[in-house]
């Protein structure tokens, strides 16, 4: 069975949530929505305050090339525009939106008649993803026009949906294939309609049989497309790792991308919501999110607006436990701890995890043994304990020198590590401040 070259962990699965059907979450009272949803520039805000919504309603445009516009995911009145704090714990400037009633624009088609045939050109289907504001659903937030308009030079040979879902915990993408197959399916067609390619894959790691089993049978029926079981390690989600594993192909260090080996990367939750956007003109502003935790009484799926206070769905889930001890944004791997749980869903959240005090609380690091298990570990390729070294001492030009750009922040190296040393952390810090040097150099040229 495939799965990618370099590198990989195991770590527990924790699929806690995976054989509950997922569930349409209550309206919020308020609504929030940040503006920078997406990798880029932050997009603009287009209402003010008193102004009245639809659902669906775009509330903010495109701040650039490479960013998206967002829409209102709920009916009601513009309460401020304002500021708010995110998953990633930072301020961000936000649009404030009091709920009233749940009224969509007319556009919308509400109905739940599968629409196959799509009549569109590549380039009228990539401007209707742009229209609809739809980013890279598995957490990295790329919007999706960008990367089906590839650069000068460069040609996509096929598309590969990332339907593997290695995160621990984390269980959205799995019911989304069980319970929206379809859709999906169709999705992957148009993408590969979009990108100008005949073949598409779907990689799912085999710890899901049930959705390897019905979205085999389903893609009979769908020309060019190929279901691929993969063995199960973590991290074959990252983009570069997955191509490995389903063509073969490695991608070069940085600046290449997975275009130059003929590659477009899609998540199967982005997938879901191409159809959504080019065969029902749904703009993207809900998306399934989970939400789980050992301590947790009842681990869910469930459908939710954006701009939903993440309180609201652990509320929903049980309530937050006696023995909470952090929550985190994501998965336990690469998702960060959240600064409270007032945070509002965003395009990018794909779960809530609760870790009970025991799981949260960090062993006291140690000497490092040079044992070298984080560079056997490091899908990269990479040395992360000399990065997490010099990124400590501030040695930028040496942790730019040894590729520390090319870091996908996957957490193996201090997964594997038995002295328990915080590399993720001081490879984080390097990797933002080798990151600012590169763009001040560059607007000197």
């Amino acid at each position: 069975m495939k799965t990618f070259r370099i590198g990989g962990v195991h770590p527990a699965e924790n699929k806690l949530s995976a054989g509950k059907a997922i569930e349409t979450l209550a309206l919020p009272k308020q609504a929030v929505f940040p503006l920078s949803q997406h990798i880029g520039a932050p997009a603009t805000a287009i209402v003010k305050k008193g102004d009245v919504v639809k659902v669906g309603t775009k509330i903010a445009e495109a701040g650039g090339f490479v960013s998206a516009a967002i829409f209102s995911s709920v009916s009601g009145k513009v309460n401020k525009v304002d500021s708010v704090i995110d998953a990633s714990g930072y301020r961000k400037p936000a649009i404030f939106i009091d709920v009233e009633g749940d009224e969509w624009e007319e556009t919308i088609d509400r109905s739940t008649t599968l629409v196959k045939e799509c009549n569109l050109t590549p380039e009228e289907i990539v401007a209707k993803i742009k229209n609809a504001g739809v980013v890279g659903m598995g957490g990295a937030c790329f919007p999706t026009h960008v990367k089906l308009t590839p650069p000068p030079g460069c040609k996509a040979e096929c598309v590969i949906i990332n339907a593997v879902e290695c995160e621990p915990y984390l269980t959205a993408d799995h019911r989304l294939m069980l319970e929206k197959a379809d859709e999906i399916l169709v999705g992957v067609s148009i993408l590969m309609k979009a990108a100008k390619v005949t073949k598409g894959y779907i990689g799912i790691e085999n710890n899901k049989p049930d959705a390897i089993k019905l979205m085999t049978e389903k893609a009979a029926a769908y020309p060019g497309i190929e279901v691929v079981p993969l063995k199960v390690k973590y991290p074959q989600g990252g983009e570069k790792q997955l191509i490995d594993a389903v063509i073969g192909r490695q991608v070069p260090a940085p600046p290449a991308i997975p275009i130059n080996v003929g590659a477009v990367v899609q998540n199967v939750g982005t997938a879901y919501a191409v159809y959504e956007a080019v065969q029902k003109n749904k703009p993207l502003f809900e998306r399934v999110v989970i939400v789980t935790g050992k301590s947790l009484k009842n681990p869910s799926n469930f459908l939710t607006r954006m701009g939903t206070p993440m309180s609201q769905l652990i509320e929903a889930a049980g309530g937050l436990p006696e023995d909470t001890g952090k929550v985190i944004g994501g998965g336990p791997m690469m998702g960060k701890a959240l600064a409270n749980i007032e945070v509002p869903v965003c395009k990018g959240s794909s779960g809530v995890l609760v870790m009970n005090d025991k799981e949260a609380r960090r062993a006291e690091p140690q000497p490092c043994i040079r044992c070298a298990k984080c560079v056997s570990a490091c899908p990269m390729g990479l040395e992360p304990f000399l990065l997490a070294t010099c990124s400590a001492h501030g040695d930028w030009e040496r942790v730019e020198h040894e590729m520390i750009m090319s870091c996908i922040e996957c957490g193996s190296c201090q997964f594997t590590c038995p002295s328990r040393r915080p590399m993720l952390d001081y490879i984080r810090l390097g990797k933002g401040k080798v990151g600012g040097i590169i763009r001040a150099r560059n607007a000197k040229k």
